[in-house]
């Protein structure tokens, strides 16, 4: 027996990534998924978004732990489309028990560029990551007060939400806002979710091992500051994480064995927060 058999979890953001691998990890615990993504790509962000494909691969990979998944191609920016396809996939499986708020871009300027260029990126960044998160959380609230059975929300955040690192251009400064803006989101609905017993946290990773981390833009930054970048560095020994790191602390938040943890920030960091 799994820690979620019979539960059904929404996670967006699921092509690829944390969001793969959050759906995969959750049912391999029992629980049904429905998932989300845009699959294509946001111009001011330099590094590709997901595709069809890799939606199709991910959701051939929960069929193959035994459970079912009902993906959409759905941009989280576009909330009648994202309710929609939560709703459709609550009518097909009959519940709502969880919720990963994961979807996240991280804009990167490596040098100077037009205003224009930095309010586009700050618009995107604020619209995926920050209101992207309400319309996730305003869409599938309904359905876990309807359900009777508390549930469980979980924003991925950053440690970009916990300390003052972003940069000075728009798209760095946007990240940063929008992570820090995902904690007030939570902190408000765990305690106006509470009464429901609808649980609702964050997590905090540091650097994952995922196309955000690894795109050639960031990773030209890193070869090209190879002495400026020793506050980015983790105290434990490891690079970055593995998404399977961060799905391993979502798998316990949304379990029974986290059952009275809710309005908690959590760093999945390997120290970073802790040294700054």
């Amino acid at each position: 027996m799994g820690s979620l058999d019979g539960k059904v979890a929404f996670i967006t953001g699921v092509a690829r990534g944390q969001g793969r691998s959050h759906a995969v990890r959750l049912a391999a615990e029992g629980a049904d998924i429905i998932g989300v993504d845009i699959c294509a790509d946001i111009a001011s962000t330099s590094y590709p978004m997901a595709g069809r494909e890799e939606l199709a691969e991910t959701v051939a990979l929960v069929e193959a732990t035994g459970r079912r998944m009902f993906g959409s191609v759905v941009d989280v920016r576009d909330f009648p489309r994202l309710r929609d396809a939560l709703d459709t996939g609550v009518a097909e499986f009959g519940r709502l028990d969880i919720v990963c708020a994961n979807a996240g871009i991280a804009p990167l300027s490596l040098e100077e560029v037009p205003i224009e260029t930095e309010l586009e990126q700050w618009a995107d960044v604020i619209g995926v990551n920050l209101s992207g998160a309400f319309h996730t959380a305003r869409a599938a609230v309904p359905h876990l007060i309807a359900g009777g059975r508390g549930g469980c929300i979980v924003f991925t955040s950053s440690t970009a939400g916990l300390v003052g690192m972003g940069g000075l251009d728009g798209g760095g400064l946007g990240y940063a806002a929008s992570k820090h803006g995902i904690v007030g989101i939570m902190r408000c609905l765990a305690n106006n979710l509470a009464a429901h017993s609808i649980r609702v946290n964050t997590v905090h990773p540091t650097a994952v091992n995922t196309m955000m981390a690894v795109n050639p833009q960031m990773m030209e930054w890193a070869a090209d500051n190879p002495d400026g970048g020793p506050h980015l560095m983790n105290p434990m020994p490891v690079a970055m994480l593995e998404p399977q790191d961060i799905s391993a602390a979502i798998a316990f938040l949304a379990s029974d064995e986290a059952k009275y943890i809710t309005g908690v920030a959590m760093p999945v960091d390997a120290g970073f927060c802790n040294k700054l």
